[in-house]
């Protein structure tokens, strides 16, 4: 499908995982312990915020201190739509056009027999990952979504373990965003060189209904 004016290509350059994977592991943090954490310039790393904090994928705020002057800017990941502007836009048009889409065309496919709340957080999700410029193909009944092209196949195995950790940090982070009982089950890096495979599961009755 076409891309969006606002997707998520602020994602592609692997320094800027490696900032948000510092501030994922170490909530706020300031700038420069983000810089040492990733062994970037301070200016780099503060371009790579800036950019991630433009997608909706982390915040700001100030820390109190009782020294004079400006106080230092700290950077959390965000998890809540409250937390982010440009998050909570994403959040509300992508329910919206699932809602539409369900209403015009409706197809098991599209989620509708999950629940408004499922339905939504598959619509955030769905757009997040489609806006890395994955492909992602949902099973509803199993709750499953096929990822293909990883852009990431040809890191090296020793950054593949922080490449995976964002993305699976960031799958949380997208069904945290919405009301609902879908939680990431577990991430599959890799089961082909170029595909992962995301298991959602639910946390509802009707989640464990389904286990008995």
């Amino acid at each position: 499908m076409p891309r969006r004016a606002h997707d998520f290509r602020g994602l592609t350059p692997l320094g800027r995982l490696k900032v948000l994977r510092a501030v994922q592991h170490r909530p706020g943090s300031l700038l420069a312990e983000i810089a040492e954490a990733t062994g970037l310039h301070v200016n780099t790393a503060r371009d790579h915020l800036g950019v991630l904090e433009e997608e909706g994928l982390v915040a700001r705020h100030t820390v109190a201190t009782k020294r004079r002057g400006r106080p230092p800017v700290a950077f959390v990941p965000v998890s809540d739509t409250s937390q982010n502007p440009r998050a909570a836009q994403r959040a509300a048009e992508a329910a919206q056009r699932g809602d539409l889409l369900r209403k015009l065309a409706p197809h098991p496919a599209h989620g509708g027999s999950l629940g408004e709340g499922a339905a939504h957080q598959l619509d955030v999700l769905y757009e997040h990952l489609d806006d890395t410029g994955l492909e992602p193909v949902v099973d509803v009944e199993d709750l499953t979504i096929g990822l293909t092209p990883c852009h990431y196949g040809d890191v090296s195995a020793e950054e593949r373990p922080m490449v995976c950790s964002v993305h699976t940090r960031l799958v949380e982070s997208m069904l945290e965003q919405v009301p609902g009982p879908l939680e990431l089950g577990t991430l599959q890096p890799f089961v082909t060189p170029r595909s992962c495979v995301v298991r959602l599961r639910r946390t509802d009755a009707a989640g464990s209904a389904g286990t008995d």
